[in-house]
């Protein structure tokens, strides 16, 4: 699936749900699928900077797509890192890297977090773009 099929069927299991606490539930829910860092790799160069909550991310290269693992000591933010994991994980780093992650104001993600929660997930945002880009450079 590309990047914005993948947003669409977000935008669609949201639109589901007809409160924010459903909603937050259903974040939390994305954060227990999410696909973990091996404890192992959880070292402090894999923290996003810009994260109140720790976050590690773990990006790798396997046959020209970007794939991403993922974990955090917090549930939301577990949650919210799963959202952007779903939606880029296995993309080509040029897709990433120039995403219009449309999805985030579409759900009404950005008018319900927390200031330090949106600028953490700014800061995923970024870290994820980073890494398609390092890797595409290779």
């Amino acid at each position: 699936m590309t990047i914005n099929e993948i947003q669409d069927e977000l935008i669609a299991d949201f639109a589901f749900f007809e409160d924010w606490m459903e909603k937050y539930e259903y974040i939390i829910q994305l954060g227990k699928e999410l696909p973990l860092i091996e404890e192992s790799k959880k070292s402090d160069d894999l923290l996003i900077k810009g994260c109140q909550s720790r976050v590690w991310l773990l990006a790798e290269e396997k046959d020209g797509r970007i794939y991403f693992t993922a974990d955090s000591d917090a549930i939301i933010t577990k949650g919210l890192v799963s959202l952007m994991v779903k939606v880029l994980s296995g993309q080509l780093a040029e897709d990433i890297a120039t995403a219009d992650l449309y999805f985030i104001d579409k759900i009404g993600l950005k008018d319900h977090l927390s200031p330090t929660r949106a600028n953490g997930l700014l800061a995923m945002v970024k870290q994820m773009r980073l890494f398609a880009l390092a890797l595409q450079a290779k």
